[in-house]
């Protein structure tokens, strides 16, 4: 009797077996009319995919993952490299301003591509004169004059300070005055309205305009001294003799080409900049979080001064690439049909209409306009940096008027002062070399003292200059001296 059990109840579980693979197994399709009917595993072979198919999309859609994380990575590389220009960038974009248009051009007009190679020469000494003021200002929290009236005795800072400030507000009048008179080339109108107009309003912009928000300002008007490497190939370039002049320097002991050498010096190698992005490193400090000194608060020292680097590295190439183009674009113009002497920078874009045409002579006026805006106020921004700070005032563009008056007071004067110099009868020229050399002249000796600062462990504690830096800022001091040297004996003999 149990076998007999066993054997039903087998029989029943295999029956409920098959009729619950029958419930589950799909109903025949219905075919409509005129249609063939297949059997439903062609249907399935016809529906799949081939085979590898589907790891075929996988590894497509593995690589474009792949491609866009790689796309977004790149992009946020050059966002962060992007973010840490600052003031570097705007130091060497107002290094190219209208009075170093004139002297650019003047050395292309004269000596055409003869000059060329001081680009590549004083690059790598630009950037050890500015890497090591803006270290200063990032490790101390004070500008240069700051730091030189706790180590230098009053008799000596304050002729070399009032040197900067005079050859600050000659170069204000000669940017001013070149601005007018572009602006009257390609829009018309007074040149001494539009001079006066671009003064005011560069006042108005420094005085009433914070800094954080301004210098958003100042980064834009970089865009452009893009307008001359643009000029410069709007025009017809020999560029074999172009890259030769470049790569092997000429000299000639004769007045006029050493004057020449060392009014490009000085208007690349210009104190000026030294006192502005020292002041702009502690600007930084001031706004958005304020950040202690790194001598005060050393965590996080290496980002600081990685970005100090690529922000200067970039922005003194941004400016003497500049000026190569400059030069470039004057010897490729106005020297090869003749034209040997220019008295301001809106002579030379005039001078380059009859010759080059429309397009380069429309760029080459609204970049000196463009700079100008930029550079006018970075030039009356560091007189009042470099003066407030060797008397001890409050300076600072953070701060509101009502509380630095006397740093607003230089600032203003400087800008009016240079407004005044377009109502007298000083020739341009003679204005703008004038004030490229009193730069070349000053600023071995602002160097010499910037140099001995930042070498110091008492102003600097543990952030002192490198070697490398040291050679390579006592060199640019040596050069610059040499240059005055040489000019001195040309000028005498």
């Amino acid at each position: 009797m149990r076998g007999a059990a066993t054997s039903t109840t087998k029989t029943k579980t295999k029956s409920r077996a098959r009729a619950g693979r029958a419930r589950a197994a799909p109903s025949p399709a219905r075919v409509p009319k005129g249609a063939s009917a297949r059997p439903a595993s062609a249907t399935k072979v016809v529906n799949a995919a081939p085979p590898g198919a589907a790891s075929g999309a996988a590894a497509r859609s593995a690589s474009g993952s792949a491609e866009r994380s790689a796309r977004g990575s790149r992009g946020a590389s050059l966002w962060r490299h992007a973010k840490q220009l600052g003031p570097g960038l705007v130091t060497g974009a107002s290094d190219d301003d209208p009075s170093g248009i004139g002297t650019y051009s003047q050395v292309g007009a004269q000596f055409s591509t003869g000059m060329l190679w001081t680009m590549l020469f004083t690059y790598p000494l630009m950037v050890s004169a500015q890497l090591a003021s803006a270290r200063i200002g990032r490790v101390t929290g004070q500008g240069i004059a700051g730091n030189l009236r706790r180590h230098l005795h009053p008799a000596l800072l304050h002729p070399l300070v009032w040197a900067l400030v005079v050859a600050n507000t000659v170069n204000i009048g000669a940017d001013l005055g070149a601005m007018g008179e572009a602006a009257t080339l390609v829009l018309g109108g007074p040149a001494l309205a539009n001079t006066v107009a671009f003064g005011v309003v560069s006042l108005a912009l420094q005085i009433w305009i914070p800094y954080s928000r301004y210098v958003r300002i100042l980064k834009w008007l970089c865009l452009a001294v893009l307008a001359y490497v643009a000029a410069a190939f709007a025009v017809e370039v020999r560029w074999s003799q172009v890259l030769h002049d470049a790569l092997v320097p000429h000299m000639a002991f004769t007045p006029a080409f050493v004057t020449g050498l060392v009014a490009v010096l000085g208007t690349t190698i210009s104190p000026y900049l030294f006192f502005w992005q020292a002041s702009q490193e502690v600007e930084e400090m001031k706004g958005g979080t304020p950040e202690k000194p790194l001598r005060q608060q050393p965590r996080g020292a290496a980002r600081h001064l990685e970005r100090i680097g690529v922000d200067t590295w970039f922005g003194m190439g941004v400016s003497n690439v500049i000026a190569f183009f400059i030069m470039l674009t004057t010897a490729a113009t106005l020297h090869a049909h003749g034209i040997v002497d220019i008295d301001s920078a809106a002579r030379a874009a005039e001078a380059l209409r009859p010759v080059a045409g429309d397009l380069a002579f429309g760029l080459f006026a609204l970049g000196i306009v463009g700079t100008g805006l930029l550079a006018v106020p970075v030039l009356a921004g560091s007189a009042a940096y470099g003066l407030g700070e060797a008397m001890a005032w409050r300076t600072g563009l953070e701060y509101a008027p009502r509380r630095a008056r006397h740093f607003y007071a230089v600032i203003a004067a400087a800008t009016l002062l240079g407004i005044a110099l377009n109502f007298t009868h000083v020739n341009p020229v003679r204005a703008l070399y004038a004030s490229a050399v009193l730069n070349g002249v000053i600023a071995a000796p602002i160097l010499a003292a910037v140099l001995v600062v930042a070498s110091r462990r008492d102003a600097m504690g543990d952030f002192v200059l490198s070697l490398p830096l040291r050679i390579a800022g006592w060199l640019t001091t040596a050069v610059m001296a040499a240059c005055l040297v040489a000019m001195a004996t040309v000028h005498a003999t």
